[in-house]
């Protein structure tokens, strides 16, 4: 089973909570046990699983990107000024796997799925959710 969230960014970086969308695509699947792939399409999105409590550890995440991948010194700013744009979403990577367990994500009470924009603002960012049923019993 395949669905598609669409989000639309504000800022040039930063992390969009996605978690609600996927639990509601598990819940309506039926699954029991299985998978759920999360990817975004983009070269300068990426996914990442952080922490959902405290929107510090979102802001030092974009902080510290900034300060690893800094923006204008690429060579391929040349072409469209987004170099760090993609550094960042190929570091962060496009997906996560989260298990499907008793029909739920098994994310932890700290962890929600999070979009992450690095050349924002976007009017649509496409995320497609891939799910999967554990074969066999249980």
């Amino acid at each position: 089973m395949q669905k598609v969230i669409h989000i639309s960014t504000t800022a040039r970086e930063g992390l969009y909570d996605i978690t609600r969308d996927v639990e509601q695509i598990v819940g309506e699947s039926g699954i029991v046990s299985g998978t759920a792939n999360v990817y975004v399409r983009g070269a300068t999105a990426a996914l990442m699983i952080q922490e959902n409590w405290d929107e510090s550890v979102q802001s030092d995440v974009i902080e510290l990107l900034r300060k690893l991948i800094p923006r204008g010194v690429w060579q391929h700013d040349a072409q469209d000024g987004n170099g760090d744009s993609h550094l960042k979403a190929g570091i962060i990577g496009p997906q996560e796997t989260i298990p499907i367990t008793g029909g739920n994500l098994a994310l932890s009470t700290w962890q929600n799925i999070f979009v992450c924009e690095f050349d924002g603002p976007r009017e649509k960012r496409e995320v497609l959710v891939t799910l999967s049923v554990s074969a066999g019993k249980g």
